[in-house]
């Protein structure tokens, strides 16, 4: 499975517990780090942006479940007032790059409370979608 894809969520593994977002609520950057941080229980200290981000979604020890899916639906929408596609691109990127960090992650043994995980995000089909996903390749 891909780390970022463009799939029905039912065709995502009964084994993942997913957290559906509707991208028409996450526009601009600052809207996605605000629903991403209100779906994810992230931590009062989130800082709103890429840095911080990053830092969260290579802890996620608050989170019990071990396999995660954040999906997606009307992607159409997805980021869609960011007229800046390098951030954009940036952005996926980093969810790239965590999803495969948390594929080669290796337990520290003086943390009891570290459970490894693993992370996908989805997106339904659309057109912008393809286009910036097929950027990052």
């Amino acid at each position: 499975m891909k780390n970022l894809d463009i799939i029905d969520k039912n065709q995502i593994s009964s084994e993942f517990s997913i957290i559906e977002i509707d991208a028409s609520e996450v526009t601009s950057l600052r809207e996605f780090y605000e629903v991403l941080a209100k779906a994810m229980h992230f931590p009062d200290y989130f800082g709103f942006n890429l840095d911080s981000l990053d830092e969260l979604l290579n802890d996620l020890t608050w989170i019990e479940d071990e396999k995660l899916a954040i999906y997606f639906n009307n992607s159409e929408k997805f980021l869609e007032k960011e007229r800046n596609e390098t951030k954009i691109l940036t952005l996926l990127d980093l969810l790239d790059a965590t999803c495969e960090d948390w594929k080669w992650h290796e337990m520290d043994e003086e943390d009891e409370d570290y459970t490894s995980k693993e992370l996908f995000f989805g997106f339904d089909k659309s057109q912008r979608m393809e286009h910036l996903l097929n950027k990052l390749l």
